[in-house]
């Protein structure tokens, strides 16, 4: 049995997981999600039957993890001989940024795809407060950084590069320098390339039937 139990679809999340997975060098199976007939074992895993959702076969038992960037760190603090996690200097941005675009980002987006409107007498009863501000307090934070914590890439960069990455490609994000040399350093990642790879031969063989 794979140390890793990664339930995935590669039309959602989950590429965020897979990615995650592949930077850390995990020992993983892959267990695809059909939308019309989620398994049991992930149905009592998460009753929700979101995608992602991992199970971690540890010595001391199983340890079931959901919601993509509490995914992205756990990958991170049980992998061995990586560099992922932030250092004491880092921690700060590093969770920062990485609870950012969990959560303003994300509902910024979501409620602008959606179309609702925030009364500007409202915003600051919201989370995110306004689209524009979300989206320009990201812009103003990656335009003079290489990555989240600076020049060094760590696995926040998966989670919020993800963002970044899924924004522009699907224009739910505008065009900004800032996000687009940032997509650019972090599609140039080897793990990104790996998952990505797969991920879309899966789409490929998906809709070809």
């Amino acid at each position: 049995m794979a140390d890793i139990t990664f339930f995935h679809n590669p039309m959602s999340r989950g590429q965020i997981a897979h990615w995650a997975l592949h930077e850390t060098g995990a020992d993983f199976e892959t267990i695809i999600v059909d939308w019309n007939d989620k398994p049991e074992a992930l149905m009592a895993a998460n009753p929700m039957g979101k995608i992602p959702t991992i199970i971690h076969h540890a010595s001391d038992g199983d340890i079931v993890v959901s919601e993509a960037p509490a995914i992205c760190h756990y990958l991170a603090e049980i992998a061995s001989g990586q560099t992922l996690l932030p250092t004491p200097r880092e921690r700060g941005d590093y969770f920062r940024w990485l609870f950012f675009a969990a959560g303003p980002v994300e509902q910024a987006i979501t409620g602008k795809s959606m179309g609702w409107e925030v009364p500007e007498n409202r915003i600051g009863m919201v989370g995110f407060g306004s689209f524009d501000l979300t989206i320009d307090t990201l812009d103003w934070w990656l335009s003079d950084r290489d990555y989240v914590c600076g020049k060094r890439f760590t696995m926040a960069d998966v989670y919020v590069g993800s963002t970044v990455d899924w924004g522009l490609a699907f224009g739910t994000m505008p065009e900004r320098p800032s996000f687009a040399a940032y997509a650019e350093r972090i599609r140039a990642r080897d793990a990104y390339r790996a998952a990505k790879e797969k991920d879309n031969a899966m789409i490929a063989q998906a809709q070809n039937g």
